[in-house]
């Protein structure tokens, strides 16, 4: 994280930051390696303590990013279908994937909010939206309200902690970066708690049929 903080202070100021971090931000809708979610923050938090970059136009960019790389898996997910789904192994991945299958069909809204601050939650909503066939012109609005709430959210965050913490722009930054990951575990393991409350479902619903109408 040293490497990662030192690197977006000294680039915050650079043309380069906002195209960089909406490279980043599209990358991380199918690459979980990709740390979006920390540059957006940390950025979010220099735009208040070095007054650098432009923090709406910050939100504005992460938003669109994020829009168009959860765009990119869902097409991903579509042209590559259920069969891929079918063929995960990993205990885990198929649990989440199950989850996203069937949450997609009851609360289509909640579970795309939910998953877009859970890294890998968000790839396999995407993923089995478009193999499910879930209609893109409901995806889409949803997809757009999800990005910006999250923008809002780690903008915000970074925000916060680059006003509380001003003079050490460095340390606003690591905080706001952890605060803003802290909170995305929390969210998985609520979600994995509630999951486990319900006990195991009969049937995998990420191989079944899964398609909803427009």
């Amino acid at each position: 994280m040293d490497a990662l903080t030192e690197w977006v202070v000294a680039a915050a100021a650079s043309p380069w930051a906002l195209p960089v971090t909406a490279l980043l931000t599209v990358a991380d809708a199918f690459l979980v390696v990709v740390p979006s979610e920390t540059v957006v923050v940390a950025l979010g938090s220099l735009a208040v303590s070095e007054g650098t970059p432009n923090p709406f136009l910050l939100v504005l960019v992460a938003a669109l990013a994020a829009v168009v790389g959860d765009s990119l898996t869902f097409l991903l997910g579509s042209r590559l279908g259920a069969p891929l789904l079918a063929r995960v192994r990993h205990a885990r991945v198929r649990a989440v994937f199950a989850w996203a299958g069937e949450n997609l069909q009851r609360r289509a809204a909640l579970v795309i909010l939910i998953a877009r601050y859970i890294p890998f939650g968000r790839v396999a909503v995407n993923l089995v939206a478009g193999a499910t066939g879930f209609p893109y012109r409901r995806y889409l609005p949803l997809s757009l309200l999800a990005c910006s709430a999250w923008a809002v959210y780690n903008v915000g965050v970074g925000a916060a902690f680059g006003a509380w913490l001003g003079d050490y722009p460095v340390v606003a930054v690591v905080v706001s970066i952890v605060v803003a990951i802290a909170v995305g575990l929390v969210i998985d393991a609520v979600r994995m708690r509630r999951e486990a409350a319900r006990g195991p479902r009969v049937g995998d619903t990420t191989t079944g049929d899964t398609t909803t109408g427009g």
